[in-house]
């Protein structure tokens, strides 16, 4: 019977339909590359969704992410992508988590129900935690190495963590996956050299905030503000969405 699918399914065959259907994809950090993979995702035909963020859309995010527009300023991320997987599939089984995720509260989400675990985190510390959460319950995960000050999107490649190269943050996480022994871990990650930001502090959210009152991570608080463009992100949660639905599809 035709549907909203039909075209998807001329390509992946009726099996690997029913199987996207019936994966649950846990999307940690809705920003601008998890929402790209959100994106694609349910338009691809999975069928659950956990989504992790306590941010709020913020009017420097309107440059590169989905869910960012004038009316959703202020609003929620994950609530506001929870809305928008609902036009796209009413039937989506979405559950929201309105918190950062760390160490500290790993225990408290189901990991166990999770097909798949997509990690769009900002920091070191949570990749790692999920990581290795992944790893003991063996639930297989990719993870966004850095997005922010490139320029290049055909510079993204698929490979595991110990192949990466020029990465500054792909670095780190070799180190830190070395040290507590993770064998494999498939990340997404630029062969570009980053570009150094402009410093213009007439523009910079460090001098410049505007996040709304009683917000967790306040931009004059961060060590380091990137740049940004809305064709790089994109593309990374983009190949991200391909990696996940592949894998999904041979499960």
């Amino acid at each position: 019977m035709l549907n909203q699918f039909s075209r998807t399914q001329l390509l992946l065959g009726k099996d690997n339909m029913e199987k996207l259907a019936k994966s649950r994809v846990a999307v940690f950090g809705i920003g601008g590359v998890g929402g790209y993979v959100c994106e694609a995702l349910v338009r691809s035909g999975v069928g659950a969704f956990d989504l992790v963020d306590y941010d709020k859309v913020c009017l420097t995010n309107l440059n590169r992410q989905l869910i960012a527009t004038r009316k959703t300023v202020g609003q929620y991320k994950a609530e506001v992508m929870a809305a928008r997987i609902r036009e796209i599939n009413p039937d989506a089984d979405i559950r929201i988590h309105k918190c950062f995720f760390l160490p500290e509260n790993a225990d408290e989400f189901p990991f166990a129900e999770y097909d798949y675990i997509v990690d769009a985190v900002d920091t070191v510390t949570a990749k790692l935690a999920l990581v290795m959460k992944a790893q003991a319950l063996h639930i297989p995960i990719i993870s966004s190495m850095g997005a922010g000050n490139k320029l290049d999107p055909t510079a993204f490649r698929v490979a595991d963590i110990y192949q990466t190269k020029v990465c500054p943050l792909a670095k780190v996480m070799r180190i830190e996956c070395r040290k507590r022994k993770v064998k494999k871990l498939k990340v997404v990650y630029s062969e570009e050299v980053p570009t150094r930001p402009i410093e213009d502090m007439s523009i910079s959210c460090r001098t410049h905030c505007i996040c709304p009152p009683g917000a967790q991570h306040k931009c004059t608080e961060r060590r380091d503000i990137p740049g940004s463009t809305a064709f790089v992100p994109s593309v990374v949660g983009l190949i991200i969405a391909g990696e996940v639905v592949k894998d999904l599809c041979r499960k």
